[in-house]
This record gives C-alpha cells, structure tokens and sequence, in this order.
C-alpha cells in the first residue's frame, strides 16, 4: 500500500505540467504478471448458498441499468427505468438498482419515468464530454456536461480525451476534468471513464486513475462498453488498489465502476470478492462501488430465482432488453 511519505506533497503535484508528470511517473510500476495472478485466484473464492444470496442482492443494488444505443428511443428510456425500480415484478423483495444510465437528451424521461414510478432514489446518470471518443473541443465537451446536469441528471459519465494522456498532456486532461468537476459541484457527482482498453497498459491505467483523482473524480470508471477490451478483473484490482491507497494518502474516498463486459452472476460476484479483498468492506456499497452493465441484471434475477425455489425459471421471466 502506498504512504503519502512515499508520494511527497499532493497540494503541489499538480501546480505544472512537469510536478504533475514526475508525481504520475513516480508511482510504482505495476507487476503485471502479479496483478493478473491475484485478479484470477481471487476469482477462483467459492461462495457459499447464504452469502451468494446476499452477494446477488448487493450486484442488484449496485447495478448502473444502462442504455447507450443510437436507436434508444423514449419508450426504451421508460422500460428501463420500470425494470429499475421493479427489478422482478413478482417479487418484491428484489432490491432496485442504483442508477440508470442514459445519453444526456434521455435524461427528462428517464427523471420523470422514476417520479411516476415512486423511484427518485434511483440515481440518473448521463454520459457527457463527447461520449464514447471524447474527440472535441473543451467547450464541446463542457457544453455537453452542462446539458446532462441542467436537465437534471444526479451523475455525469465523462472520458477523459485518451489522446492527450497517452501523448504525456497530462495537465490538460487534470484540467479538463477539473472544469466538468465545477460544472458538476453541488448538483452532480462525477465519474471519470479512462477507457482502459484503450490506454495499453497496467501503469497508464495506476496514473490515469490518479489523475482522475486529483482532478476531483467522485467515481474512477473502467470503460465506456464500447472498445474491444472493457472492464476485466485485473484492470478493475488495479483501480481499486489506487483508490484504497488514495484514501490512505489523502482522507478522500473515491469509488470504483468496472462497465462493458460484465454479464453473468459469477462475474458480479467475483468483483464483489476483489473489492472486499482489495479495497475492504467501506467500499462494498452502491455508494462506492457501481456495475456498468444492460444485461447482467436478468442473469442475477435468474439466479437469485433458483436459489429461492431451487430451478431455473422459463425463459420469458425475465425482459429481453
């Protein structure tokens, strides 16, 4: 675990382009051998009946329902609201989801879908900053922020512009989240999107997820779901070992959301046991810890039937989405 005497002065690391590129580049270098062999054997922890139905109920709480489609469409928005906040409709008992995710005109629907439904306390949260690329100007990217947040949205999705960090302009992307940061104050938490997949390797992603960090990121987010290589167990360990050592240095705790990828109840439940066994129990919450995904929650619904009757349902028990 990394000390704040290990890492110097955190109110100065960012005061210039070279204090903010010899704080990132000061960071351990990451074993990528180690770092996938624990991924995977922490994968391998067997649950048992009681707590894999707890385990279940949790992913569902944690859940960020999302559609991010070309052709969504306002009757989309609503269906997927109704299934996140009555998850199964003939039990009860299942918990909501935490937030449905949405692109920022779908905002309006997806608020008043949840009114109507009895369901504000699940959160809306909307992708901004040019989603999924990021490609566009400063002013583009903060319009597109400001239009998710005015229109009501509890959270905002931004990707940081991969091109400037992978060049070494590193205080051009701390600046750039930094202004979606005030856009966001007081009316919006923020998550960062760094687009692992798309940044190479283990230590671009350590010093991106620090970046993200000192810039003021509520969330630091795997990916957007739409690169070939999205959230894995290794990529999401390595994050929340950067968080868990961020609290440690600076107070502040900052959450963690794996997305794209993740589809079955054994991959929810292995990234539940990485964020117990890596970053501990504080973080085992919808507050701090969010799945990004559109149809894991049939399968964890599937699952949690079983386990309550003992066989799988029919196939129409659960919505196609």
């Amino acid at each position: 675990m990394l000390e704040l005497r290990d890492l110097g002065d955190l109110a100065d690391v960012t005061a210039s382009d070279g204090a903010l590129r010899r704080f990132l580049h000061g960071l351990p270098g990451v074993d990528a051998v180690g770092l996938e062999s624990r991924a995977a054997a922490l994968g391998t922890r067997s649950i048992k009946t009681t707590a894999k139905a707890h385990a279940i109920d949790l992913a569902i709480s944690m859940i960020d329902l999302t559609t991010l489609e070309g052709a969504d469409t306002p009757g989309k928005v609503r269906a997927l609201c109704a299934k996140g906040a009555r998850p199964d409709p003939v039990d009860a008992g299942v918990p909501r989801v935490a937030a449905v995710c949405v692109y920022p005109d779908m905002v309006p629907v997806a608020r008043e879908t949840l009114r109507s439904a009895g369901a504000s306390d699940i959160a809306v949260a909307s992708v901004a900053t040019a989603f999924p690329a990021g490609r566009a100007s400063r002013s583009v990217r903060l319009a597109d922020a400001r239009e998710a947040v005015e229109a009501g949205a509890d959270e905002v999705d931004m990707v940081i512009d991969r091109g400037a960090f992978l060049s070494g302009r590193y205080l051009k992307v701390f600046e750039e989240i930094s202004a979606v940061r005030e856009v966001c104050a007081g009316r919006a938490h923020l998550k960062v999107i760094l687009e692992c997949g798309e940044l190479s390797t283990y230590d671009a992603i350590r010093r991106a997820s620090w970046l993200a960090m000192l810039a003021g990121a509520d969330f630091v987010k795997t990916s957007t779901g739409k690169v070939a290589v999205n959230a894995t167990p290794a990529n999401t360990l390595l994050m929340l070992e950067a968080v868990r050592d961020f609290r440690a240095a600076t107070g502040r705790q900052v959450g963690v959301k794996p997305a794209g990828g993740i589809r079955t109840s054994k991959d929810a439940i292995r990234y539940l046991v990485l964020v117990n066994e890596t970053a501990g129990e504080d973080w085992l919450s919808p507050d701090w810890f969010r799945l990004g995904a559109s149809s894991l929650l049939n399968d964890l619904l599937m699952q949690r039937q079983k386990l309550r009757t003992g066989a799988y349902s029919g196939p129409d028990y659960v919505t196609v989405d």
